[in-house]
């Protein structure tokens, strides 16, 4: 509490699915003096708005949360745009809180920024050990730059950035959007429309081979409101569950717990993405406590009965810096 009771801090994306849990934690710590800007209202990818929004809210914390962010499908389609949007947002963002003085940046990165080929659990340290996945390769590389940026300042200017690496996310609020979602919102849509429907199959992207490991968003606010509060090193640091689960079983689960009772396709013509994903987490463990506490059946059952409550109330988001 006390860490954050005279601290003014920014959250970038504090609007979107993991930002508006992280600001509801910061606040519920204590903090008084917090600034969570909508896109509209402060262009990321622009100078001009980056320095408006420090002179204005003279931030000692900020935590960048903000990308443009989608599923395979998305990243195939948009590589420059998720590549020169996530990359010009964090260095310009970096650079001027150097510049004002800020005391702490923590950065949110992604597993994508992984080569594609990596031993599993995944460590820190084989972060550099080869190219990511190809059809995420643009965006991973982009949240990868922000390392060495943070790496580079620390080692020049003594400036304090961390930087995490959180695995796929899923939980209430997510992004419903079948064509820019990711693979658990996805799988929830087409598995709830085909209940309603009637349909004797779901059509499902790849072999099903892939594997993936899931942490639930509460979880992941959890995480990094603890980094900003106890770390302060250079060396990344994983957040994830630290279980995997392969796509198969992952789509059977969800069409038990949606009441889907009809056959799931597989369309190999579509990509599996990266092979496998699984971290190690005791990096996170060590460093600032964090072990994630969400049972993943009960996290997808909190997450399909939210969505049940919202479907025909939530807009479908496109691509936005949220």
């Amino acid at each position: 509490m006390a860490f954050w009771a005279d601290r003014e801090v920014l959250i970038t994306g504090g609007a979107g699915f993991l930002g508006s849990h992280v600001v509801r934690k910061i606040r519920q710590r204590g903090c008084r003096a917090l600034t969570a800007p909508r896109s509209r209202d402060c262009d990321l990818r622009e100078k001009e708005s980056i320095v408006r929004l420090f002179e204005k809210t003279r931030p000692g914390l900020v935590v960048h949360l903000a990308a443009v962010v989608g599923g395979i499908g998305a990243n195939r389609q948009h590589p420059g745009k998720f590549f020169y949007d996530n990359a010009i947002m964090g260095l310009q963002l970096m650079e001027q809180a150097r510049r004002f003085g800020v005391e702490k940046f923590v950065v949110i990165g992604t597993v994508c920024a992984y080569p594609k080929l990596t031993s599993v659990p995944f460590q820190e340290a084989e972060l550099w050990n080869g190219y990511p996945e190809e059809t995420n390769a643009p965006y991973g590389l982009a949240k990868k730059m922000l390392l060495v940026q943070s790496q580079a300042y620390r080692q020049e200017y003594g400036f304090n950035a961390i930087y995490l690496l959180p695995v796929n996310l899923y939980g209430p609020g997510d992004n419903f959007d079948p064509e820019t979602s990711h693979v658990i919102p996805a799988l929830i849509h087409k598995c709830l429309e085909a209940v309603e429907a009637r349909q004797e199959a779901v059509s499902v992207w790849g072999t099903g081979t892939a594997s993936r490991e899931f942490l639930y968003v509460e979880d992941a606010a959890e995480a990094i409101v603890l980094a900003a509060e106890h770390y302060n090193d250079p060396e990344p640091v994983n957040v994830g569950s630290g279980v995997e689960i392969r796509i198969k079983e992952l789509a059977e689960l969800i069409a038990e717990l949606t009441g889907f009772q009809g056959r799931l396709s597989w369309d190999s013509t579509k990509p599996d993405g990266q092979p496998r994903r699984c971290l190690d987490t005791s990096r996170a463990a060590h460093a600032f406590g964090f072990r994630a506490r969400t049972d993943f059946r009960q996290g997808l059952m909190r997450t399909i009965d939210w969505y049940r409550q919202h479907r025909h109330r939530v807009a479908r988001p496109s691509m936005t810096l949220e």
